[in-house]
């Protein structure tokens, strides 16, 4: 929850980066300053958390395998348009399944492909049978799609 003190300077952040343009959201409240404002920055904490994007963290992951591009797309039952959007848009938001699918074509421990579907914004559920269904193939080594869908369709899921 943001405090007062955060309130006006998250409103005085904002005033600076809308170009003058006034806001009316906290004109109503009133709040006296007796002291400078604490210069707690967004920015700065943004910059200090902020992890590699998934198009940086997949690229890594490939280099570090030593495999093409062609063989990750292929094995993850890609085509090659899809690929090239993610290597050429740093801003491609894929879908779970797609990052999935990478993952599982570079052979990923299940660890590296948590911090995978992190950078994507996602995660594996230990409450959901297909995120389930996934761990349970990561950390048996298992990464035959064909293997793997077995063991989606087996719980009435659908295959990757």
């Amino acid at each position: 929850m943001f405090d007062k003190e955060q309130l006006l300077e998250l409103q005085a952040y904002i005033e600076k980066h809308l170009s003058g343009r006034l806001l009316q959201t906290f004109e109503s409240v009133s709040f006296q300053k007796s002291e400078e404002l604490q210069n707690i920055q967004i920015e700065d904490f943004i910059k200090s958390k902020r992890q590699p994007t998934f198009n940086q963290t997949l690229f890594r992951f490939i280099d570090k395998k030593g495999v093409s591009d062609a063989d990750v797309y292929k094995r993850a039952g890609m085509d090659r348009r899809h690929f090239s959007k993610i290597r050429s848009n740093p801003e491609y938001k894929p879908g779970k399944n797609t990052v999935i699918a990478l993952a599982l074509a570079l052979e990923l421990p299940k660890i590296e492909t948590e911090k995978l579907l992190s950078s994507a914004g996602f995660s594996l559920s230990d409450s959901d049978t297909f995120d389930l269904v996934i761990q349970f193939c990561l950390e048996k080594k298992i990464y035959d799609f064909y293997d793997i869908n077995q063991a989606l369709e087996y719980f009435s899921l659908n295959p990757l």
